[in-house]
């Protein structure tokens, strides 16, 4: 089995649908009650998401701007802060699962990504 079977179609749509639930899961979840950076961290992040998604050189960009590995490097970036908030916010439960599980998701999903076609022209 091939490691790196997302295409960077299939990446875009990630990108897209994390983003969208970035922006909602803190609400769903109730995020917010050991600090309430924690429900503005992730909401600002999937703004964030969406706006470099459509900024990326692949299927799904608009503006195509960013080079797709430049795009999976801003991926790495995020995941490694995703992985400090809880220790720099002092967040306990739910608030630190979400954003463990999201840093390791975003490894994962850069990780798994194929780079044989970096990007669209």
């Amino acid at each position: 089995m091939k490691l790196r079977f997302l295409s960077s179609a299939n990446h875009g749509i990630v990108d897209y649908v994390a983003g969208i639930a970035l922006i909602i899961a803190p609400f769903i979840l109730k995020l917010g009650g050991s600090n309430p950076l924690a429900l503005w961290i992730s909401v600002a992040t999937g703004i964030i998401v969406i706006i470099v998604s459509l900024a990326t050189k692949y299927q799904y960009g608009v503006f195509k701007l960013i080079p797709f590995d430049g795009h999976l490097i801003l991926d790495l970036l995020a995941a490694t802060s995703f992985m400090f908030v809880p220790v720099l916010l002092k967040l306990e439960g739910i608030e630190e699962a979400y954003f463990y599980i999201n840093a390791v998701t975003v490894y994962l999903v850069v990780a798994v990504t194929a780079t044989d076609s970096l990007s669209v022209n």
